[in-house]
């Protein structure tokens, strides 16, 4: 049996793969990847972490580009940092930015209402000050990572290894101006989750002693936990961002539900606006050894991309992907994916995304532009220039 080929090379990966799942749950691109596209097998993938691997960057990736015992000690010291009651207590923070934010936007709308991009004028200069809010960043970095975001983004459209790898050693660099005045200052650093981050003591494996080995965080490591926090999350709202306001320029009576409901439901309608058209394209894994998945042999060593974008409009699970429906579909929603290496952020977004869409509602409409907006190509998904126009409620 001869998987169907993929190649989604400038293509919009909404679009793409919705014509190519009606062939097969799974495909193949002509450099040999395997395309995982149904929603079952993607949780097969996902879910198997024996048979595929999570290390697959050459750069180090903690923890979710580690696999068992390493990646599980990763997660354990790591994970706390997301935990419900922090997150609660940073809301208000994260509430004054957004608020602040939006009222620097409303003072030039006009009562006809104003045209803006939801991705770039909202999502990617609130992902950059709530992050920072968060970790205790200087504000002066904000220009900085806002053109890190410009960049990273065409980096990535362009495929080019040399450009990638020139934005991310970038912002490495960056991470460590932060890192290294801490490092100075030694216990009067300042007390936030950077400083945390720094301090905290991680227990290893050890097959030497049969046993386990605790340890501090090395430099490299306290780099990439940085990285995965913030350069992977800042692009991610920004395109939240424009995906949930493009929706809700449409969606009157879920703008109200956004309005006047609880956080828990507005939390689900993000969710499910995002399964709609899920920005997170894909994650990567190889295989460890010989698997069967969808009636094909994948060898050893083989590479993967679960393809979550397609995986949750599958029409198998998804009768109408299209249908807005939070609580039908909220128990196979794979936005986050699924199994040990679900996205350990997930609370941060979504408290970001529905604190952003709450201070922007309390104060206005949202209607859809004349302006025809441009869809992101992969590797990237979600709208590339996202506008929207708004009005003042009064």
């Amino acid at each position: 049996m001869t998987a169907p080929t993929f190649d989604p090379t400038g293509l919009e990966p909404l679009t793409a793969t919705d014509e190519q799942r009606a062939e097969s749950p799974l495909a193949r691109t002509p450099d040999g990847t395997w395309v995982v596209l149904g929603h079952p097998e993607a949780i097969a993938v996902a879910t198997d972490h024996e048979s595929f691997s999570s290390a697959v960057s050459r750069f180090l990736q903690v923890p979710n580009g580690m696999d068992g015992e390493e990646h599980a000690a990763f997660r354990a010291v790591t994970d706390p940092f997301f935990a419900s009651e922090r997150m609660a207590a940073l809301e208000p923070t994260v509430r004054a930015v957004a608020a602040e934010l939006v009222e620097e936007l409303m003072a030039d709308v006009g009562a006809a209402g104003t045209e803006i991009d939801a991705v770039a004028a909202l999502g990617a200069v609130f992902a950059v000050r709530a992050q920072t809010a968060w970790l205790g960043w200087p504000t002066a970095l904000e220009p900085e990572l806002l053109q890190w975001m410009i960049d990273n983004h065409e980096a990535s459209r362009s495929r080019d290894l040399s450009r990638t790898t020139e934005v991310a050693e970038r912002f490495d660099t960056l991470i460590r101006s932060v890192v290294a005045p801490r490092r100075a200052l030694g216990a009067d650093a300042p007390e936030d989750p950077t400083t945390e981050l720094m301090r905290v003591q991680v227990k290893l494996p050890d097959p030497e002693i049969l046993g386990s080995t605790q340890r501090a965080l090395r430099e490299e490591e306290i780099v990439s936990i940085l990285r995965n926090w913030t350069g992977g999350d800042l692009g991610s709202i920004a395109l939240c961002t424009g995906v949930l306001l493009t929706a809700l320029a449409d969606a009157p009576a879920l703008t109200e539900r956004l309005r006047h409901g609880t956080f828990t439901e507005a939390a689900a309608i993000v969710d499910e606006l995002l399964r709609i058209d899920d920005p997170f394209v894909s994650n990567r894994r190889v295989t460890t050894c010989p698997v069967s998945l969808a009636g094909h042999q994948i060898g050893a060593g083989e590479r993967v991309l679960i393809h979550w974008t397609s995986a949750n409009r599958d029409e198998r699970v998804f009768a109408d992907p299209n249908r807005f429906d939070e609580q039908a579909h909220g128990a196979q929603n794979l936005v986050y994916g699924i199994g040990k290496h679900i996205c350990p952020g997930r609370p941060l977004a979504t408290l970001e995304l529905v604190v952003a869409l709450q201070e922007l509602l309390a104060v206005a409409d949202v209607h859809p532009a004349e302006t025809v907006g441009e869809r992101e190509v992969a590797p990237v998904g979600g709208w590339a220039h996202a506008p929207v126009v708004l009005t003042p409620r009064s």
